[in-house]
């Protein structure tokens, strides 16, 4: 459970960006999102191993 301390005089739409924050850190939508559908072991490492090979590839790009 998240909890958001509001200070006395501090604007409901800033605790509310506070929480979103807060949120979004904890990953929850993220992980429900990832187990609506089931993902072959297999198929997520392929999805890493790609991923892996996109950024290495961007980043030795930008450094030359």
């Amino acid at each position: 459970m998240l909890i958001i301390p509001v200070k006395e005089g501090e604007s409901i739409e800033r605790s509310l960006k506070k929480f979103k924050r807060k949120f979004e850190k904890t990953g929850t939508l993220r992980e429900l999102r990832n187990r609506k559908q089931y993902e072959k072991p297999s198929v997520t490492r392929r999805k890493q191993i790609k991923k892996a090979a996109y950024v290495l590839q961007k980043f030795s790009v930008e450094a030359e």
